[in-house]
């Protein structure tokens, strides 16, 4: 196991933002921690990074501590996104990469593989200030991977970009762990956590509420989504036995149902009653899972 996280608290005087959580990631392996606001993940990432020291608990990398030895070996693309708005985008990335202990002329190298790869070579020497906050993105990520991290932390990186972008990004980010980097992911789009990850961990109050693999979870949760669109008053539906969430689209209802032997009672009925357009049946959303376990929509 590369990132090992065994029964880590964190208290700040009386209060308590993480709570003895426990596992581990491993490597070459995107990892998906996911919570509301306030469940303890930032906090839970400057521990990692060293920022912070546990309460309780150990954390370790390939089974080493992590400390100002190891910075080198970890990346981060914090949430706040933090560039010095007056510097050259240059100026910028070879300080920080000279941070990591790179040398001048292979951090300006890697730079132009970057700006090349984001299709904005022209930003080299532009300060930060003149590009648009999605370009902004994407030299903070630079900043993030430049000194080619074994250990990569992104927190909402795609916040502020569009779909293009998004794409170019995340092209980006598969390839980094295809090379053998283990990155630990965090949003709250669920659709990237279900593209992109295979193992996860919901984190709540300061606890994991959820932990393991995306399959495992989806099937454990037992719950299924049930799409129906039909020509005639579905509105009888909301009230079906093991119908346990509803919702009316333009075109008929997305159905939250309790197993697969409530879609087969609700299909012999609805072809009794006319033409049904359309009838499918979903695996849960790691959305459905999430407002399950936490109580709230992340957004």
């Amino acid at each position: 196991m590369a990132l090992v996280i065994d029964h880590v608290t964190k208290r700040f005087g009386s209060f308590t933002a993480v709570d003895s959580i426990k596992f581990s990631i491993p490597e070459n392996e995107m990892f998906g921690f996911l919570g509301a606001n306030g469940a303890g993940k930032t906090t839970t990432f400057r521990m990692v990074l060293g920022l912070l020291d546990p309460s309780e608990g150990t954390i370790t990398w390939n089974g080493k501590p992590i400390d100002y030895s190891t910075s080198h070996l970890i990346g981060y693309l914090p949430e706040e996104r933090g560039l010095y708005p007056k510097l050259k985008v240059s100026e910028q990335i070879v300080y920080l990469a000279r941070l990591r202990g790179m040398k001048k002329a292979s951090a300006l190298k890697e730079l132009d593989y970057w700006l090349e790869r984001f299709k904005i070579p022209e930003y080299k020497n532009k300060r930060v200030e003149e590009l648009s906050k999605g370009n902004q993105q994407k030299i903070q990520f630079i900043a993030s991977v430049i000194h080619k991290p074994k250990l990569l932390i992104l927190d909402e990186p795609f916040s502020g970009l569009d779909p293009v972008n998004v794409e170019m990004l995340k092209e980006a980010v598969l390839d980094l762990k295809n090379d053998g980097t283990t990155i630990v992911f965090s949003s709250h789009r669920m659709e990237h956590v279900e593209e992109l990850c295979e193992h996860l961990c919901i984190m709540h109050k300061g606890r994991p509420v959820v932990h393991g693999k995306l399959k495992d979870i989806k099937r454990s949760f037992g719950k299924k989504n049930l799409i129906v669109h039909a020509d005639f008053d579905l509105d009888f539906l909301g009230d079906y036995e093991g119908v346990t969430r509803y919702k009316k689209t333009t075109e008929g209802m997305h159905l939250q149902i309790t197993g697969e032997h409530i879609a087969e009672k609700i299909q012999k009925e609805l072809v009794m009653k006319g033409f049904v357009r359309k009838f499918e049946l979903e695996e849960p959303s790691l959305n459905d899972i999430f407002i399950e376990k936490v109580g709230a929509s992340y957004e």
